[in-house]
Formats: C-alpha cells, structure tokens, sequence
C-alpha cells in the first residue's frame, strides 16, 4: 500500500475573491462516465509554477481567475506564482512572478485585479493536500469533483489549506524561469489550431474570414469555454451526432460565433467544428480577458505535436 506523504494546514483564507480552485494535472480515464477532465486551464503556467516550488509534475496548485484573494501564512513555506500577473502582493511589497519566493509564518498574500492576464497558479513547496475523488483533486464544480473539500467547492473566506511537507532529499532545482519562458498576455495571440474532420463543410468565406480576421474574446467565458465574436461562420452540415470533445474543440453553433471548449467542458456535442487548438494554445487562450484580441493559424498536427512534446519533456527531468 502506498503511503502519502505527511501533511498539515500551512494557509488560512482571510479572503476568498471571486474563483480560486485547486487544480492538480486532470481527471482522466472517466469520460465515458460523463465526467470532464478539470485541472489547469492555463497548463503551461500551472507546469512552470510546480518546476519553480520545485514539485514534481501533476503536483496540485491554486488556480486564482480575476484575483482578490488575500491569505496568511500559518507556517514558513516556499512558494511560487506564474501565469497572469494579478497584483500580488506580500505584506504590501510586490511579489516577484516565476520564481520561487519565502512566505514567511503570519505574512498576508493578497492578490488584487489583473494588470495582465486571467489566472495566476500559486504553488507551495510539497504541493497542496487534498482528497482524491475519481484520481485526481482537481475541482469541477458543475460536476462537484474535487477541490480542497472533495466536493468541488471554491474557496471561501476562513477556509484552511493543508500542504504536503516537502522530501528532505528533495533537489531544490530551477528556482527562476528564464526571461525568454514568460509570456507577455498583453500582446494579441496567435492561436495554432488542427483543421477538423468538418472543417470542408465550412463555406470558403467561412474558411477565409476564420483565418484571416482578428476575433475578440467575449464576456461570455468560463472554464467550460470561449466565446469569440467576429463574422459568421456558416456549415453546410444541417444536423451531426452527438460525438467526443477534445480539449480545445473549436464548435460554431448556428450563430456562427466559435465557442473553443476549455476543461470543464461538456464531454459530448452536436455542432460542427473547424478543428482544435493545441494544447499550448489553450493555455494561451484562457489568460485572454473579454475584448481581446485572437487569430486563428491553422497547423499541421505533425508540427503541434512535436512542440508539445517538448514541452512535457522539458517538465519530466
């Protein structure tokens, strides 16, 4: 039988803001069951945040959307924060992003409101505790998965957080993540997408205006998915069976606006699709706040595989 690590309350919630969630890597293996996969919107973020609180890989981390979340520190720990840059501050003094950072016992953590980006992922040394619930903590609250609770229940004020304590023998590895790793989410993205099995049920100024005009993420967001506004898309295809989605699936329902499905996702759907981003692209696509601006490119799978898998091979050593 294997035996977890120890762990302990390290944080206490003065302040809960809007949606903060723990997100460990998914809930994967159940979506026959209807269950989606949950876990980080924005990976690429969530993965440099662990390297940096030097956790392994598929550690559970705090995905905060929009900030105004305020904690204390109950214990001295080793933290790391990556993603969006949402005002956080320690005792005041502003905390420096991608790189790992002491949080001294009964200092106060306070995020305030996006000065760039969506989601910001805080990471503890040792990782954050939490019962499993179909193999994984991450929190799904439609579907009331995961979390700190098991139920998938957000933060909320007086809340405590219990951590793993960190191996003795651990190696403290990259404490700061290179200049050229942290993206800027000012700058309008480029999102790489895979052409779909339906893609030529599109009309060809459908095809044209898709990949060829600047669209603006809507308020209409969630972790579920993304509404872009632009020009409308018309299919040919009239009905379609209910079939599998992927993360990132690009659905254009009869309003002709593409909706790019996130991880709290439906686990099936009707509307036809362009295609799908890569998974680094919807990493990107999840810091987007409403009214800015995307393109969509369209690439090879071939190309999109091999960067991906560069990239979870540079987080496997």
């Amino acid at each position: 039988m294997t035996t977890l690590p120890q762990s302990d309350i390290a944080i206490r919630v003065l302040r809960a803001g809007p949606l903060a969630l723990l997100q460990d890597r998914g809930r994967f293996g159940v979506r026959h069951l209807g269950v989606t996969q949950g876990g980080p919107a924005d990976l690429y973020s969530w993965a440099w945040a662990n390297r940096l609180a030097g956790n392994p890989w598929g550690s559970a981390s705090l995905e905060i959307t929009f900030g105004g979340l305020q904690l204390v520190a109950e214990r001295d720990l080793d933290i790391a924060i990556a993603g969006a840059d949402l005002g956080a501050t320690l005792e005041g003094h502003p905390v420096p992003l991608w790189q790992r950072v002491r949080w001294s016992e009964g200092q106060k953590l306070t995020f305030g409101t996006p000065v760039s980006g969506l989601r910001a992922y805080l990471s503890v040394r040792g990782g954050f505790a939490a019962p499993p619930a179909m193999g994984s903590v991450a929190c799904v609250a439609r579907e009331q998965l995961g979390g700190f609770d098991g139920h998938g229940r957000k933060l909320a004020d007086d809340d405590r957080l219990s951590t793993f304590k960190p191996g003795i023998t651990a190696a403290p590895g990259i404490t700061q993540a290179p200049p050229h790793a942290r993206p800027d989410f000012r700058e309008p993205p480029q999102l790489d997408l895979l052409p779909g099995a339906q893609i030529a049920e599109f009309t060809g100024r459908s095809l044209f205006d898709a990949f060829n005009t600047w669209w603006r993420v809507d308020d209409r967001a969630d972790r579920m998915g993304v509404r872009l506004a632009g020009p409308k898309l018309q299919c040919r295809i009239r009905s379609l069976i209910s079939e599998g989605i992927n993360l990132g699936g690009v659905q254009v329902p009869p309003d002709g606006q593409p909706i790019v499905l996130l991880n709290d996702r439906q686990t099936i759907g009707g509307y036809p699709r362009l295609g799908a981003l890569s998974p680094l692209s919807v990493s990107r696509l999840a810091q987007c706040l409403p009214g800015q601006e995307v393109r969509l490119v369209a690439r090879s799978g071939e190309s999109v595989l091999r960067e991906y898998r560069a990239f979870l091979a540079s987080f496997a050593s």
